[in-house]
């Protein structure tokens, strides 16, 4: 009987105790990093932030951030994603980062590929094409390697080919602002993106063809965002009122006819956080990154402060 007693402790003292739960909200701290676009890493289990203020992707570590990704030809980070070991940053320059000067704000325009393991850059691609003002701000990537590239500063949609070659998709009316255009964008696999205009919240189907068609919404995204197509087709929306007159929220919309048109089944408004940028899934949640960019974007100065809260989803009302 002592025996088993023992036994039985031994097992019992030996048995690692449960893991932590994740916190609602992740409080960090990381001089001036000023985060806009978030990226779940799988091989390193955490997230990557992006960084107006430097123009670097950064691995998040208990609320602080170690560089991974720094090249000079960055001036400001937007959107990031990874997709089979590789991460894609949209980078451009609106006069808040360290190395904005006049000759590269909104001239300096363009997504960066790097290896995710090593942070080695793999192409680093000028998308200012054409006139006018330019600055990269988000990307989807499809499944051949294909990355497209919104510019809420113009009015077209950039791809470039997994070997680094850009080319305009399509130019648009309807995709430029006076103020700020096409925002985000996420690769659905029927084979089309699907991006949100900020300033006006409307969405639209791109087809790889370049065919424009807008989705019926039962409610604009007025300050969309950064969007997660989502495994079960729904459709995850950040949007903010940094820019215009939109709500701190999280919507998730889905379609039954392939996004044509759109329905709103749950939100999550008003948001915890005041300023939201975007969204990324991790095999734990998904999480939102509010990088204090209304102090940067503002002119009051700088903060060293991000959030990331947890997304639930809510019913609609």
């Amino acid at each position: 009987m002592r025996f088993l007693m023992a036994l039985v402790l031994a097992v019992l003292t030996a048995t690692p105790a449960a893991a932590a739960p994740t916190p609602d909200v992740i409080t960090g701290r990381s001089a001036e990093l000023h985060p806009e676009g978030i990226a779940w890493d799988p091989l390193r289990h955490t997230f990557l932030l992006g960084s107006l203020r430097h123009g670097t992707v950064e691995v998040v570590r208990d609320g602080t951030t170690k560089t991974l990704i720094s090249d000079p030809r960055m001036v400001s980070t937007f959107g990031v994603h990874v997709v089979r070991g590789r991460v894609y940053v949209a980078y451009g320059d609106m006069g808040l980062g360290r190395r904005s000067t006049p000759d590269t704000t909104y001239k300096s325009s363009g997504l960066g590929v790097f290896d995710l393991a090593t942070g080695r850059p793999l192409h680093v691609v000028d998308l200012a094409i054409g006139p006018g003002r330019h600055s990269a701000n988000d990307v989807a990537v499809d499944h051949a390697g294909n990355a497209y590239v919104t510019d809420p500063a113009t009015d077209a949609l950039y791809r470039v080919d997994r070997d680094g070659r850009a080319d305009v998709l399509v130019r648009d009316p309807r995709l430029g602002s006076d103020t700020i255009g096409l925002n985000g964008i996420v690769w659905h696999p029927k084979g089309f993106v699907l991006a949100v205009r900020y300033d006006t919240g409307a969405l639209f189907k791109i087809t790889r063809t370049g065919r424009i068609s807008a989705v019926a919404l039962d409610r604009p995204l007025v300050g969309g965002d950064g969007m997660d197509l989502r495994p079960d087709g729904s459709l995850a929306v950040v949007t903010n009122s940094l820019g215009a007159p939109g709500e701190a929220a999280v919507s998730v919309l889905r379609s039954s006819d392939d996004w044509s048109t759109a329905r709103t089944t749950h939100r999550t408004a008003p948001w915890g956080d005041d300023e939201p940028t975007t969204i990324a899934r991790s095999p734990r949640g998904s999480r939102v990154v509010d990088g204090d960019l209304g102090t940067l974007v503002g002119g009051t100065g700088t903060s060293d402060a991000y959030s990331l809260r947890e997304f639930r989803e809510t019913p609609v009302r």
